[in-house]
């Protein structure tokens, strides 16, 4: 099989599954507590919420372009 005939090489797709396991994380740290009408709950302003997991999103989605744009070597 000619290695020419793909976009991406093996090293492109780890890239690639890194960052998107990033950006769950991300997610995830971003999810938990929350208010509804009878209750508040202050612990959505926590600093995990607002300015951690936006961060680790951030880094995986540049890592994920990264892997996109990366070119494979020969």
């Amino acid at each position: 099989m000619d290695k020419k005939n793909f976009a991406f090489g093996k090293t492109n797709f780890i890239l690639l599954a890194v960052g998107m396991v990033v950006v769950i994380i991300g997610f995830l740290l971003m999810s938990g507590g929350g208010s509804n009408e009878t209750t508040y709950d202050p612990s959505i302003f926590d600093a995990r919420h607002i300015k951690v997991a936006p961060i680790v999103c951030f880094i995986g989605f540049v890592s994920m372009i990264y892997a996109i744009i990366r070119k494979p070597k020969d």
